[in-house]
């Protein structure tokens, strides 16, 4: 037996933070190295940062990832460890991974597919580089092998698929397998979506199987650069099978996922070398410390889709999402407009979540490290922390109902938020008075709805806005995806925010997961984190009270059913189709409805989607959670102008008798 322990080291990095990242970097390698790991791979680009975005063209971003590749070398000592960083070679920017041996950088693989389509721009800053194609880099430090490279490293070989090279067609057509590598280093910054993480693991099993060999994933964690999340997740795969993961979702700046692996076993698993690949294999002096038996082999169990994984995923994506982005932005909290609705209440409970679940998880130290910039006394006392980083304000006209007010309280105060009560009549009726005076007329409710609603939760920002600079804090946005897909949303009103934490999720799966905070919650180490005080909210039906009460004011009412109109999304948005396709899809799968009143929301829909791209361009950043996304800026772009879907509206009016 030839026992090697490997780890996978899993990341939380901020683009640019060059002091951070590498104190980071070097924490990862300390701990690989006290847990005796000979060989570590840490995530993609992770010295400058993956979300550096338009400053990849910057030339000193490279430059300084040399040096300072250089400097991390000195701490590779007794180890081989990839690091992810940029590299220039004569006049283009590649994606790379270096490889670090005892003290001396030894070479770098570029990526050879760049991720180009939904959140991904790597096109954009970098070049593919050839397949099978090797050159030298010239650096202060001498010479350095550079392009798609094997490494054989005192008598192990070690290959690469960094990212996207192991999601394309032919992966296996890499001459890996024909290399004869031992290990394969996957380098990731591969964002959360919804069930991806299954795949993900099955890319890295079916890796470890194709290539006959152990297959290391790492990845990044957290809210690095904005708009994505990181999951984590680190995979060790080896014959076909899963033998070590890590944690998902971690308020962890470092985790180190462990694994060992029989080198003896898994060679004779492989595949036999083919002859006359030895000339490309960049060999490597070194000694590895190899044990004659297993210090410890844990059971992994397969990864199962539970019935609510959705739900929990969603819950702690966004949580740790709104967290990092918080404590990245040296924000003092969160202040939420809270009018006891669904939208509001749901930001309001992932704000508490995020706090909650870094409290449960973190140590005391590593609390007061990830919130060292706040008041001290505020980080040592959980519920002074809730207090001063949850503010919710409730700011009522005269449509507003005891209920919500109720509602919006119970929450609150369940959450441990400070609450405040406002008053914005006085602010409306000024506004509504100074209009009159100038048209020279009343305004009614049968002239001038759309503006007598909107004239009130256009008042109600300029206070949220105050209470969010008065505290330091971040404002945060309160409207969902399927309101912002029809522009059911009043700029500068609901849409106030530095970040819209629930603008990635339609309002049909969020009426849901706001009944399973309330009644199952989330499992955690610690228990079940519920949120019984939703219990007055999910009573209500959702409505914006924005008309008189008399007028019964609903959501529903005023665009159609939520079900329906995520349905009409999905087929519209996410599947491309046209108006009459997507109506007749969307018949199949409501039969209830009649075909005719089908139409007629399928009509709304595409006359509002294209009548407000104005309103999605103007949203505050969204989180990713789903290839569903309207965010203009990381996944679907419309133009602000366009012809409105004339012919294809009037195509579907005929072809559904609508007069």
């Amino acid at each position: 037996m030839k026992i090697l322990r490997v780890a996978a080291g899993v990341l939380n990095q901020t683009p640019l933070d060059w002091e951070g990242n590498v104190t980071r970097i070097q924490r990862a390698i300390a701990e690989a190295r006290q847990a005796g790991v000979g060989l570590l791979c840490l995530p993609e680009l992770c010295i400058p940062g993956y979300g550096c975005e338009d400053a990849f063209s910057s030339l000193h971003v490279a430059e300084t990832s040399l040096t300072l590749l250089a400097e991390l070398a000195k701490h590779s000592k007794g180890m081989a460890i990839c690091v992810g960083t940029p590299v220039r070679y004569e006049r283009s920017l590649y994606n790379g991974a270096a490889l670090l041996v005892d003290g001396t950088l030894v070479g770098i693989v570029c990526k050879k597919n760049l991720a180009g389509s939904g959140v991904y721009y790597e096109p954009r800053w970098f070049s593919p580089w050839p397949a099978a194609t090797k050159a030298v880099l010239e650096t202060e430090h001498g010479d350095v092998p550079i392009g798609d490279l094997v490494f054989d490293v005192g008598g192990v070989r070690l290959g690469f698929e960094i990212c996207e090279d192991a999601w394309v067609a032919g992966r296996g057509a890499t001459g890996l397998t024909e290399a004869g590598v031992d290990f394969v280093l996957n380098p990731s910054a591969s964002h959360f979506a919804f069930g991806k993480f299954e795949v993900r693991q099955r890319i890295c099993s079916e890796g470890s199987r194709i290539f006959g060999a152990t297959y290391i994933y790492s990845n990044l964690m957290g809210n690095e650069s904005g708009r994505l999340i990181f999951d984590g997740g680190a995979i060790i795969a080896s014959q076909g099978e899963t033998v070590a993961l890590g944690p998902r979702f971690s308020f962890a700046p470092v985790n180190v996922t462990c694994a060992e692996i029989d080198l003896e076993e898994t060679r004779s698993q492989g595949r036999p070398t083919t002859p006359g690949t030895q000339s490309g294999i960049v060999s490597v002096d070194f000694d590895w410390q190899f044990a004659d038996s297993y210090h410890c082999r844990p059971e992994v169990a397969a990864f199962e889709k539970s019935p609510q994984l959705k739900k929990e995923e969603f819950a702690r994506a966004i949580a740790l999402g709104l967290f990092d982005y918080m404590r990245k932005s040296y924000s003092r909290g969160f202040v939420i407009s809270l009018s006891g609705g669904a939208d509001s209440s749901a930001t309001a409970v992932l704000a508490w979540l995020g706090l909650e679940l870094a409290h449960q998880e973190l140590d005391r130290e590593a609390f007061r490290e990830a919130l060292s910039y706040l008041p001290k006394e505020w980080v040592d006392d959980i519920n002074e922390l809730r207090k001063g980083l949850i503010c919710t304000a409730y700011q009522a006209t005269k449509n507003s109902s005891t209920k919500t007010t109720s509602a919006a309280k119970a929450l609150a105060d369940s959450l441990g938020a400070t609450h405040y009560y406002f008053d914005v009549q006085s602010l409306v009726d000024g506004y509504t008075e100074r209009t009159e005076e100038a048209l020279q007329r009343e305004l009614t409710w049968s002239e001038d709805d759309l503006a007598l609603q909107n004239i009130q939760a256009r008042a109600r920002g300029p206070m949220v806005w105050m209470l969010a600079n008065i505290r330091r804090g971040l404002l945060l946005a309160t409207s969902n995806r399927s309101e912002a897909a029809v522009g059911y949303a009043t700029m500068d009103g609901d849409t106030c925010g530095g970040v819209s934490p629930i603008a990635g999720i339609d309002k049909a799966f969020l009426l849901e997961w706001l009944n399973w905070m309330e009644e199952e919650g989330l499992q955690t180490s610690k228990g079940m984190l519920k949120a019984a005080g939703l219990m007055l909210s999910n009573q209500l039906t959702p409505t914006a009270e924005l008309r008189p009460e008399a007028q019964s004011q609903t959501d529903e009412k005023d665009l159609m059913p939520y079900p329906i109109l995520e349905a009409i999304e999905e087929e519209a948005v996410r599947d491309r189709h046209p108006p009459v396709d997507v109506w007749k899809r969307v018949v199949l799968r409501f039969p209830e409805v009649s075909q005719k009143q089908m139409a007629r929301w399928v009509v709304r829909f595409f006359t509002l989607f294209s009548r407000n791209q104005w309103k999605r361009e103007r949203y505050a950043p969204s989180f990713h959670v789903d290839d569903e996304s309207l965010d203009p800026k990381s996944w679907f772009r419309f133009p602000i102008l366009s012809g409105g879907f004339k012919r294809e509206l009037e195509e579907l009016r005929n072809e559904a008798d609508l007069t």
